[in-house]
């Protein structure tokens, strides 16, 4: 079957569960996009079995463009359902509304299309994002729980409910109109950035999912394209791109983690890291929301001349002016953790912050938690404390090169 392209020859059941997978990866949310302009109420359906068929179908030969084969499919899958239905007549004319072929230059702003939708304001805010981390990058719901902190069921829970609610009110698959975007504009960040960290240290073995990431900051660059005059956008994508800079340098050669205290700066990818802090000052200059506040200690972080030299003080401020209108645990964690690094710091203290977050449901499965308290307890001079904090520590970590990692840092205490 050869849906988009030539095929190749015969090849093993290994070797296509293993593109199945990458194209699952990579071409989830534009499948899924192009079948939405179709129908509605069947678009995860026809693009789950798509991927089914795929597998069927490609040991007899992978197609050139496995992402083009797919949405053939799905597409073609829609139309069916459609045939099926006894009010074909009435809904024909919803099959060559807003048509895009294979290459259309509209093609990659359906994704953002599904984002907003997603994220409409008739959903709990809740339900849009847990909804739109599965539509947009087909993370499974395991996968959604935990870049959100919360337990699996949960998650589902929030999934379906935001289903039900799109089909009950017949909620558009469309951008919204301009007078619409601000009122969504928070969500829709919150879900480009979950997005994202979702891929910058991910279940499995390799540190990243460049797939997420990748994704991540292109939905960004949209977002900005889109809402030029808006600054927390133009803060995300400097936040995004100050991160993308450091990436190769996170992983030694051995493949370790590599802590940003001890990375090579000249492995930095410079013009990444010009664009990101050119957006970051921009977005500072016109507004103090939370992104902005986050990319500008991405840039204390990135413009100081060595991790030594950081301006720690100035960092935890930027953590202070956020617990003012972001109050989350993750912030509060993440400020006692710069609090500890600033010279002449109480650690006692910090430790006490440490220990009332451990007290926070949100944080219950978050693996820097129990991490940062181990830091702190290993320079008071507690190693059987940190020792203890490491390995609660390792049993919440999902990512096999964190782990690693971690268990080196304990290994240090205990022998």
């Amino acid at each position: 079957m050869s849906e988009s392209g030539g095929a190749a020859a015969a090849v093993s059941a290994v070797e296509v569960a293993r593109v199945v997978d990458q194209a699952h990866r990579e071409s989830w949310s534009t499948v899924l996009a192009s079948v939405v302009r179709l129908t509605r109420d069947l678009a995860e359906d026809c693009t789950q079995d798509a991927f089914v068929q795929a597998l069927r179908a490609w040991p007899d030969g992978i197609p050139a463009n496995p992402g083009g084969w797919l949405t053939t499919v799905a597409r073609r899958l829609a139309l069916d359902g459609f045939r099926r239905e006894t009010n074909l007549r009435r809904k024909l004319p919803l099959l060559v509304e807003d048509p895009v072929a294979p290459g259309d230059d509209e093609q990659p702003t359906d994704p953002l299309r599904l984002v907003f939708t997603c994220c409409h304001p008739a959903l709990a805010r809740d339900s849009q994002v847990a909804l739109t981390l599965r539509l947009i990058c087909g993370l499974t719901t395991r996968e959604v729980a935990a870049v959100l902190l919360i337990g699996e069921s949960t998650a589902a829970a929030r999934i379906t409910r935001a289903k039900k609610k799109i089909a009950a009110a017949a909620i558009p698959y469309r951008i919204p109109a301009d007078r619409e975007l601000p009122t969504r504009l928070d969500v829709v960040l919150t879900v480009v950035h979950l997005v994202y960290t979702a891929g910058h240290v991910a279940a499995g073995p390799e540190l990243t999912r460049t797939d997420l990431t990748g994704r991540a900051v292109e939905l960004a660059r949209v977002l900005v394209r889109l809402m030029p005059d808006e600054p927390e956008p133009q803060a995300l994508l400097g936040l995004l791109l100050m991160t993308e800079a450091r990436g190769d340098a996170r992983v030694s050669e051995d493949g370790e983690l590599v802590l940003l205290a001890d990375q090579d700066r000249s492995r930095w990818d410079a013009r990444l890291l010009a664009e990101g802090v050119s957006r970051a000052t921009a977005a500072l200059q016109r507004g103090r929301g939370r992104f902005v506040l986050q990319a500008a200690v991405a840039g204390l972080h990135v413009t100081a001349p060595s991790w030594e030299r950081t301006d720690w003080t100035q960092v935890v401020r930027m953590y202070d002016a956020m617990m003012l209108s972001w109050p989350t645990p993750i912030v509060a964690l993440n400020r006692a953790a710069a609090h500890s690094l600033v010279p002449g710091a109480d650690l006692e203290a910090v430790l006490a912050e440490l220990d009332a977050l451990s007290k926070e449901a949100a944080l219950a499965s978050y693996a820097y938690l129990p991490a940062a308290r181990a830091d702190v307890l290993a320079r008071l001079g507690r190693p059987r404390e940190a020792a203890a904090a490491y390995e609660a520590a390792i049993t919440l970590t999902a990512n096999e090169t964190e782990r690693r990692f971690l268990s080196h840092r304990l290994a240090t205490l205990t022998h």
